[in-house]
């Protein structure tokens, strides 16, 4: 934890994974209220996390219903996003350790992400429902210029998932490498991929592999967030959960578990909820706090 006279407290927590060492770390302000737009951004750049997220309005009574509503909007050291899923785990862990577990409802940029923490066994866990999705069709001299960034071959593609670009609160690219030596070999050219994000409002590439029929690895290079790679990324377990149930490669009931981190040392655990009849999907994990 970080204290400033001067400043707000920001706490570190990290997100789906119950180790410090593990999942992906976050910043968050839980009264972020006196804070300007290039508060927040030297704030997040200071941390140097995937993104940092800030609480700006905070909750009068509940009400009837018990849910505590906020306003939090997410930075990354670079710039603003609308909407960030391992830091909305990562606050609502950080909110459930003060004022206990229950209902949340935050207000993002994307729309309203109802949340749910429970604690079981000194375990906490929090679950996001996304904003409603949709899935799009990349052009193909967008999709060369993604491969010729990544390196990758478009032989090295698994032709069973086609690329798309899924939003769930936010834009990601899927792509879906053949075999999991593809995926573990990533070293793609930061600048030129960074330029193709900005031009198609992406913000991650969210890039899988199949190890199961419900179980995935995946990897989101991350350039227009000034970082080279997320290591646990909820926005884009959404959008890949809401693309794998419109393509027919999962059920429509159904509970996916993509692993992510391990080729970055900070291995976490995502798992993906999809309910036949809603087209929002559940985003859940474990999280705790960092120091």
């Amino acid at each position: 934890m970080t204290t400033n006279e001067l400043g707000p407290e920001v706490l570190r927590y990290t997100a789906f994974s119950g180790d410090p060492e593990g999942g992906n770390p976050a910043g968050v302000v839980l009264d972020a209220t006196g804070l300007d737009d290039d508060d927040m951004l030297a704030i997040a750049a200071d941390l140097g996390y995937s993104e940092s997220a800030f609480l700006t309005t905070l909750p009068s009574d509940p009400g009837d219903s018990g849910e505590r509503a906020y306003g939090i909007r997410y930075f990354s050291p670079k710039a603003e996003v609308p909407f960030c899923g391992h830091a909305t785990v990562a606050t609502a862990v950080a909110l459930a350790e003060r004022t206990g577990p229950g209902k949340l409802v935050f207000t993002t940029r994307a729309g309203v992400v109802p949340v749910e923490v429970v604690q079981e066994d000194g375990t906490v866990r929090a679950t996001l429902t996304s904003v409603e999705p949709r899935i799009e069709e990349i052009a193909d001299a967008d999709l060369g210029e993604a491969l010729a960034a990544l390196d990758w071959p478009a032989a090295d593609l698994d032709p069973a998932f086609p690329p798309r670009i899924a939003f769930a609160g936010a834009r990601h690219l899927v792509l879906a490498a053949a075999t999991r030596a593809r995926l573990a070999d990533l070293a793609y050219d930061f600048a030129r991929l960074e330029a193709l994000m900005h031009r198609l409002d992406l913000t991650t590439v969210q890039l899988v592999w199949r190890e199961a029929a419900t179980v995935f690895h995946v990897r989101d290079p991350f350039p227009v967030g000034g970082v080279v790679e997320d290591p646990a990324t909820g926005a884009a377990a959404a959008a890949f959960g809401a693309y794998a149930r419109e393509l027919g490669l999962v059920p429509g009931d159904a509970v996916l578990t993509l692993h992510q981190g391990e080729d970055m040392g900070r291995p976490g655990e995502l798992t993906v909820t999809l309910r036949a009849g809603d087209p929002r999907v559940r985003v859940s994990g474990t999280g705790v706090r960092i120091g």
